[in-house]
């Protein structure tokens, strides 16, 4: 980066924060910390009806929609192939946006959902961030080699604790410029529960600079998942033209309007099954298999 564009960077993280800071800012829900208009029991009865974005994100939908939402996870070490196979059955019985698994089970989930319309997400410096920048760029390329069409990748945390922005936006852009080239989604884990506000703010600043399609909450494996407020963040940051990706801790349907509410456009879940279920008033029978 050319030291005119780390000065653009610096003044949008700058602007960001006070914006949030600012006296007079919108009004928070007390119940679930995201804008007052955006209140999930406010709008209980647009959720009910199946909405799937509020506000200035407005959609509506059928409660099928749901499942379009959600990229259906198992990231468990010990995930079994026999495992890896029923999550597959479950994404195209119920026509989840992806299956989400670890770069292991790539190629198996790729050739078990030929043909549906369920692509399949790898996670890529994953659950720490803490590897290099070129092994980050290596991993991308070998998920979509082996059939990955969306790749979730972790931010290296510590280098953004330091401070030192220049080597977060280079290691994003490691995995954001294959998937470009490729055609696949690319998603920005910054590992919510690990940061400050002004550190999430600088994190999707980052991502943005970097050409990320959604910027994502949490790994499901550090101290905590995701939450509205976080969301609201995260999507005041990036605005409109990106998405915001809710994982960790999203186990049924009333967390996913939470998230939804908040300004999320995707969900990671291992509960999909349940949540979908819970939107079409069935008796849920789907478990959460864990991230």
């Amino acid at each position: 980066m050319q030291p005119a564009e780390i000065e653009r960077l610096i003044r949008i993280v700058v602007e960001e924060m006070a914006a949030v800071a600012r006296p007079g800012a919108p009004a928070r829900c007390p119940c679930h910390a995201v804008l007052y208009e955006c209140c999930p029991d406010r709008l209980r009865g647009i959720l009910d009806a199946g909405a799937e974005r509020l506000g200035l994100h407005a959609s509506g939908g059928s409660a099928g929609g749901v499942a379009a939402m959600i990229d259906h996870t198992l990231l468990k070490p010990d995930a079994t192939r026999s495992d890896i196979e029923t999550l597959c059955r479950e994404a195209a019985q119920y026509e989840f946006a992806s299956v989400c698994v670890n770069p292991t089970w790539v190629a198996l989930c790729a050739k078990l959902l030929q043909g549906s319309r369920v692509t399949v997400c790898s996670v890529v410096g994953f659950p720490l961030g803490a590897t290099t920048a070129d092994t980050k760029h290596y991993e991308t390329r070998r998920a979509i080699f082996d059939g990955a069409k969306e790749i979730d990748m972790v931010i290296n945390v510590g280098a953004l604790k330091s401070g030192d922005l220049r080597l977060v936006e280079r290691d994003i852009e490691a995995v954001t410029a294959p998937c470009r080239d490729a055609g696949a989604v690319s998603k920005v884990i910054i590992e919510a529960a690990l940061l400050t506000d002004e550190e999430k703010i600088a994190a999707c600043t980052l991502a943005k600079a970097a050409g990320a399609d959604f910027v994502k909450t949490s790994t499901g494996f550090g101290p905590g998942g995701a939450t509205a407020h976080d969301v609201a963040l995260m999507r005041r940051v990036v605005g409109e033209e990106m998405g915001v990706k809710a994982a960790g801790g999203v186990r049924d349907l009333e967390s996913l309007k939470a998230m939804v509410a908040a300004g999320a456009t995707r969900i990671g879940a291992s509960a999909g099954v349940r949540i979908v279920q819970e939107s079409r008033g069935q008796q849920p029978t789907g478990a959460a298999k864990g991230y």
